[in-house]
């Protein structure tokens, strides 16, 4: 998985016909591709995405995020909600602060 600054590269795509690589940022509001013949081409072009959308961003006053508004709708069956409400009542914690953990955990 590529990071850089906080942002994380998407799935990666290949054209097996044309030898590229590409991927988009992922989380943000608007769509930024970036591509490279080689993985080192690729981190390259997915930093110097970031930076520009970044700069993009700051040039139109606009915050750089997709907003979120930490509300996960979680659609299970009855026995997994079961088991996570009885491993959150044991750890002594409500089932929203146990599936944070989950996933922070991930």
């Amino acid at each position: 998985m590529m990071e850089y600054k906080g942002y994380l590269a998407g799935k990666i795509d290949v054209d097996v016909e044309s030898g590229v690589l590409s991927g988009v940022v992922a989380g943000l509001q608007d769509v930024v591709h970036f591509e490279g013949r080689t993985a080192e081409d690729l981190v390259t072009a997915f930093r110097e995405s970031v930076d520009d959308y970044l700069a993009m961003c700051a040039e139109r006053g606009e915050a750089p995020d997709k907003p979120y508004n930490g509300k996960i709708l979680v659609r299970t069956d009855p026995e997994m909600h079961r088991k996570a409400v009885q491993r959150a009542e044991a750890e002594g914690v409500s089932l929203s602060k146990w599936i944070e953990r989950q996933i922070e955990a991930a």
